[in-house]
C-alpha cells in the first residue's frame, strides 16, 4: 500500500484546536458540546419564567385583555403586545449573556419588566386614549406603542453591557 503524505482526515472547528475536533475521538466532541446543557436549560427555564411573569404583568397593567382581543382577530393588540414582548425580550437576552449567576438573570429581568410598564405609561401622554384605541382596533395607537416599547427595550439591553 502505497504511503500518503497527507494527515489522517480531521474536521477541525478551530484550525488552534485541531486536536480537539477530530473523527477519531467523536465520543468526546460530543461530551464536550453536552457540557453546557445543564446551564443552557437553567438560563432558558429561567427565560421561559421570566417571559411569562412579564406577560402576567403587563396584561393586568392595560385596561383591556390582550389575549382576548387576539383571540378575536384583532391585530392593533397583537401588534401591540407582540412588540412589548420582544420589547422586554431583547434586554432579557442581554440579562441572560452577561449576568453573574441566575439570580443577577433574575434582578435585571425584573428591571427590564419595569421599564416596560413606565414606558406604557409614558406612551400615554402625547396620545390620549391609547389603550381604549388599541382595544376598539386602531393600528397606529398600537404601533406607537409596541414601537416605543422595543425602543426602550433595546436601549435596556445596551445598557446591560457591562
Amino acid at each position: 500500500m502505497p504511503t500518503t503524505l497527507h494527515p489522517p482526515l480531521t474536521l477541525n472547528r478551530y484550525p488552534s484546536r485541531a486536536d480537539e475536533w477530530s473523527l477519531h475521538d467523536g465520543g468526546t466532541m460530543i461530551l464536550q458540546s453536552l457540557a453546557g446543557l445543564p446551564a443552557f436549560l437553567v438560563y432558558f427555564c429561567t427565560g421561559l419564567v421570566a417571559i411569562v411573569a412579564y406577560l402576567s404583568v403587563y396584561t393586568r397593567i392595560t385596561p383591556y385583555n390582550e389575549f382576548q382581543l387576539i383571540r378575536d382577530n384583532e391585530p392593533a393588540a397583537a401588534i401591540a403586545l407582540g412588540l412589548s414582548l420582544l420589547g422586554f425580550v431583547a434586554p432579557l437576552v442581554s440579562a441572560i449573556a452577561h449576568s453573574a449567576n441566575v439570580l443577577d438573570c433574575l434582578i435585571w429581568a425584573m428591571i427590564a419588566l419595569v421599564v416596560q410598564v413606565i414606558v406604557f405609561f409614558l406612551v400615554k401622554v402625547p396620545v390620549p386614549n391609547l389603550s381604549a384605541r388599541i382595544a376598539a382596533g386602531e393600528l397606529a395607537p398600537a404601533i406607537w406603542l409596541g414601537l416605543s416599547s422595543l425602543a426602550a427595550g433595546l436601549l435596556n439591553a445596551a445598557c446591560m453591557i457591562y
